[in-house]
């Protein structure tokens, strides 16, 4: 393909939608020619608040006018107030932040500490599961090495299990095992929950290998799931938690969130990072945490998105799975070819790994109208398209 005049020096590695945004305002994007569209994906689930939300807005620009940038070398107020904010937002067990860029390096940061403190080699995942594309969190992603993995080995021992059966877990988990990694609902695979008893299961079968359950929330935390995070719907609470995405609300941001036995293990230099907690992304970060409490939109992302799921099986749509802003559309076509039908109806959404499965990740402010326009969108391509093009 050839590359777009504009983007002649860009490597263009992912597949681009043929739509353009130059800008944004609440959950819709807008192009050059002024064509609105209502975003259902929000850029991979970042865009918490959507687009110019005043709070988040004023207090980047009031941060960025005070102190652009400093390090972890020095003490931030505007730091320690977000980490106090995500503190209190996490499950109560997980007391201390560390804050990076995103959420690989947050998965990456929170598997070393695994491997480093039990003293330990191997780490159990899921099946179908995403972690990112770096060394460690790379290793646990599916599908295992031999399939994508770019490095010449892996830096732990890696076994994966099949999606909630908790017989294999029990079966994996043994005194070898530093970790578990899960994703309470694994994105990427197709908006899929792990179920709450094959959660718990592992959270058991850590206490009693001396194993540290750690749980991705990048994709599933900072209210996606109509809770603060997956840890909160599932009834257990993680040796750690990786949250990163809407986190900052479009500002590169990620964080491992641990526990006081953890953090006393760690001194200076144990850590290390040079943008992570930088002042105008903690400002964000507080905003995020702070608009979501203030404006109730953890009960709103509930009831708008039983209102999806009540109503938008129709048209290609077969069944709904997911949960809270992290659902996915069963589709009777390829995905894609309802992604494109729907964008052709000024509506935006994403895929996933699961070709029949639409991935819905929108902003946290989506309300009842938005749910109702794309049902109404669904309906309207009853017949349009081809069951054929699977």
């Amino acid at each position: 393909m050839n590359a777009r005049p504009a983007a002649a020096h860009l490597d263009e590695v992912y597949p681009i939608v043929p739509f353009e945004p130059v800008g944004g305002e609440g959950v819709h994007l807008v192009d050059a020619a002024g064509r609105k569209v209502l975003d259902l994906y929000a850029g991979h689930a970042v865009a918490a608040l959507g687009y110019a939300h005043p709070r988040l807005v004023e207090a980047v620009a009031e941060q960025a006018r005070t102190l652009f940038f400093q390090s972890n070398a020095v003490a931030l107020r505007v730091r320690d107030d977000a980490a106090q904010m995500l503190a209190d937002f996490a499950p109560a067990p997980l007391e201390r932040v560390f804050f990076v860029n995103s959420g690989a390096e947050a998965n990456e940061n929170a598997l070393r500490l695994a491997l480093k403190l039990t003293g330990r080699n191997k780490v159990v995942a899921v099946e179908h599961a995403f972690h990112g594309r770096t060394a460690a969190a790379g290793a646990l992603t599916w599908p295992p090495q031999k399939s994508w993995y770019g490095f010449p080995r892996t830096p732990m021992d890696v076994t994966f299990v099949a999606r909630n059966d908790v017989v294999a877990l029990d079966a994996a988990i043994d005194d070898r095992t530093a970790a578990v990694m899960l994703e309470p609902v694994q994105g990427l695979a197709g908006a899929w929950p792990l179920s709450r008893e094959f959660c718990q299961a592992a959270r058991a079968a850590c206490d009693t290998a001396g194993a540290m359950l750690i749980l991705d929330e990048v994709q599933t935390g900072i209210g996606r799931l109509g809770a603060p995070f997956g840890a909160d719907l599932l009834g257990v609470d993680p040796d750690m938690l990786t949250a990163a995405k809407g986190l900052a609300g479009g500002l590169p941001a990620g964080a491992v969130l641990m526990g006081q036995d953890i953090a006393r293990e760690l001194g200076p230099g144990a850590l290390g990072t040079t943008f992570g907690g930088g002042p105008v992304t903690c400002a964000a970060i507080t905003a995020v945490i702070d608009t979501i409490r203030r404006d109730g939109l953890l009960e709103r992302v509930r009831k708008v998105s039983a209102q999806i799921q009540a109503s938008c099986r129709v048209g290609p749509v077969r069944s709904i799975h997911g949960a809270g802003f992290l659902l996915g559309l069963v589709t009777g076509p390829r995905a894609a070819t309802v992604r494109d039908a729907l964008l052709e109806r000024n509506i935006l959404t994403g895929t996933s790994a699961d070709p029949h499965v639409l991935r819905l990740l929108p902003p946290l402010i989506l309300d009842e109208q938005h749910a109702a326009q794309l049902a109404a969108a669904l309906n309207d391509l009853d017949g349009d398209l081809d069951d054929a093009t699977v």
